[in-house]
């Protein structure tokens, strides 16, 4: 019903309130875009570029991890929990924004929203860098991107940790209320993202943030250290919105075809996830990758890379003794 209060505050407030809403976002945009400005280069792809944040030896004798971020994030998370202690170990790290995060264009806007249309961009960006075939770590949504990748573009993917990934078809749920259908209607989406989205996300970002981590605690400083105020831009938040009502249908088809990996597949999971709980998704892909390796952490929520960091790095030094990766 809040999404009804807010269309009903623009109506009735007419075109003065709109405008004013639109001013507040744009200030609030530029002053998230000034403070957490590009962390590393851009790379090229088809229809615009996209940003990273990189570590470690390059070249690295122990070859390559390419870290991808789930929803409502951007490169900063993966690399702030895992990079330094990859970087230590003598891992070159790439993490990259996925498109319409984080400083990445969205390239092909809407149609951007899948899993395979995202794992095209990453690999034509890994090939432009001489990348390949590297370990790619998938958090959450990128789990489903992580697993795309290992499907169609093999070449570039020596191993696969997938950490609490999302990756089955969600059950159903039952008929979605029709205030959340108008909210994803184009034109209120839009007039949402531009108005009064930004500002309200802002309130709300540090409960969302500890939610998340839940039932443990947010490391302190996150927010900071993962740049999360960048998935308030209009843009973003936009982009955001497609993935996520998006991947259903996606992993409809994708799922079919886990059973073709041939990367070694290491899944890390908490049995406390109740955003990406294991029973749905961890647990049944697990039993479809060829030879999948399922770790189960007691008492671990969603966020698995930053509370249990020791058991991803493991995870990642197991896969790289078993190919070359470069």
């Amino acid at each position: 019903m809040f999404i009804l209060k807010v269309l009903a505050a623009l109506v009735g407030g007419g075109v003065g309130l709109a405008l004013i809403a639109a001013g507040i976002t744009q200030l609030i945009t530029a002053r998230i875009e000034a403070r957490y400005p590009p962390a590393g280069p851009f790379v090229a792809v088809s229809g615009g570029r996209l940003g990273m944040i990189q570590a470690g030896p390059n070249p690295s004798a122990r070859g390559t991890v390419v870290l991808l971020h789930g929803a409502s994030s951007n490169a900063a998370d993966p690399m702030a929990a895992l990079g330094p202690d990859l970087a230590s170990a003598g891992f070159r790290v790439i993490a990259l924004d996925r498109p319409g995060f984080g400083w990445s264009d969205r390239l092909a806007g809407a149609a951007m929203a899948t899993p395979k249309a995202q794992a095209d961009a990453i690999a034509e960006a890994l090939k432009s860098l001489g990348v390949g075939p590297a370990i790619v770590l998938g958090h959450s949504w990128a789990g489903a991107l992580a697993t795309a990748l290992a499907l169609d573009h093999p070449e570039a993917v020596a191993g696969l940790v997938l950490v609490s990934p999302a990756v089955m078809p969600l059950p159903e749920i039952g008929p979605i209320p029709w205030y959340y259908r108008l909210a994803l209607w184009p034109p209120v989406t839009w007039l949402l993202s531009r108005t009064v989205a930004t500002p309200v996300g802002l309130y709300f970002l540090p409960r969302a943030g500890g939610h998340v981590f839940e039932p443990q605690d947010a490391p302190p400083g996150y927010l900071e250290a993962s740049r999360a105020a960048l998935v308030l831009r209009p843009t973003t938040m936009l982009a955001n919105v497609q993935d996520l009502v998006g991947l259903p249908a996606a992993l409809q088809e994708q799922s079919r075809h886990y059973g073709d990996i041939t990367a070694p597949t290491v899944i890390i999971t908490g049995d406390r996830d109740a955003i990406v709980p294991a029973s749905r998704h961890a647990r049944p892909l697990a039993d479809r990758i060829p030879g999948a390796r399922l770790v189960v952490l007691p008492g671990i929520g969603h966020m698995v890379h930053s509370v249990a960091t020791s058991a991803v790095i493991d995870a990642v030094a197991r896969l790289s003794t078993r190919d070359v990766v470069r």
